[in-house]
């Protein structure tokens, strides 16, 4: 019978759930996909702890990759046996067998496995709207990233070193420094035993960077306003060490003209052209080896509790899975 994490409660990782579950048929705008890895995104921790609120119960989990079993009456463009990826809402991809809307799934080329495409959906498309629209990256410039031996940071730097630019990356500890250096990051700076922003503008000779991009929230958001040059834009996406305290306008962000944003993929990939062509971009730079995918650990869906808690405590070097 098909299994699910369902969470009743929020809280920690102990309200995770492993359950049989009923599957039915799709509905006519639906397919029936058979889950055959599933991503491991620090979002859904936030859904699970309740900082991003959902509905309860719920399933929980964005991203997953598998085949599909069955298609509904209005599906065209899938057949049944297609291999798909998928990372969007209705959320409940932590399960071995479930049914989603079909405008959400991707196609998913020869030469990338599931296991891989489970891994890039989230963190590709971050890593895409991040560089090529949120902020347009050029050869020659040289940004600051937040935790760089993340499965997000990993990609970010080699799609960086890809177009010709050069990334300044921080992590939190020492072993994730050598992670950060093999995936092309030109500086890697241990913000728990050095001052980041002096580093930064040490090796930037006082000038900073046109763009910090972090994921880790609370714990660097001041540090990285320091590190940018005037009018330069800090691209806050994530909260990693906590949410953000709110920010005061004429003390952090008018003294040099800066630009804050907050983006998120919803508000760059809105329907499924626009995530095929954007999930198709990185597949390519993948299968042409501009950009290698480690995964740092397999987890089986009856282990989620223990993979949330080493994903919380910032064990994981790199991308991981759940394998249902």
């Amino acid at each position: 019978m098909p299994k699910s994490i369902i969470i009743k409660k929020n809280g920690g990782p102990e309200v995770l759930e492993l359950q049989d579950v009923e599957v039915g048929s799709p509905g006519p705008d639906e397919i029936k996909v058979t889950n055959h890895a599933v991503g491991l995104n620090y979002i859904d921790t936030y859904h699970r702890s309740g900082l991003y609120p959902i509905k309860l119960p719920s399933g929980i989990g964005l991203e997953a990759a598998g085949k599909i079993d069955e298609v509904g009456s209005n599906v065209s463009e899938f057949n049944k046996g297609d291999n798909i990826a998928y990372a969007s809402v209705p959320l409940g991809a932590y399960s071995s067998q479930r049914i989603i809307p079909a405008n959400i799934a991707i196609k998913i080329p020869d030469g990338v496995s599931h296991e891989i495409a489970a891994t890039l959906i989230t963190k590709g498309l971050t890593t895409n709207y991040l560089l090529t629209k949120t902020y347009h990256l050029k050869a020659g410039e040289t940004v600051l990233f937040h935790a760089a031996a993340g499965g997000v940071g990993q990609i970010f730097a080699q799609w960086a070193n890809s177009i010709g630019a050069k990334v300044i990356g921080t992590v939190g500890s020492d072993d994730k420094i050598k992670v950060a250096e093999e995936n092309g990051y030109s500086h890697v700076i241990n913000y728990t035993k050095n001052d980041f922003s002096k580093e930064v503008l040490k090796i930037t000779n006082n000038v900073g960077v046109p763009a910090v991009f972090d994921g880790v929230g609370k714990k660097t958001f001041h540090g990285s306003l320091a590190c940018l040059k005037t009018r330069g834009m800090m691209i806050s996406f994530g909260n990693a060490s906590g949410p953000l305290d709110p920010v005061n306008v004429p003390k952090d962000i008018q003294p040099k003209g800066l630009y804050l944003t907050r983006p998120s993929i919803a508000q760059y990939f809105t329907n499924r052209k626009e995530l095929q062509e954007g999930a198709d971009s990185i597949f390519e730079k993948v299968k042409f080896g501009k950009i290698k995918i480690k995964i740092s650990k397999k987890y089986t869906l009856a282990d989620a509790k223990q993979a949330h808690a080493d994903l919380e405590a910032r064990k994981l070097l790199g991308p991981a899975i759940l394998i249902p």
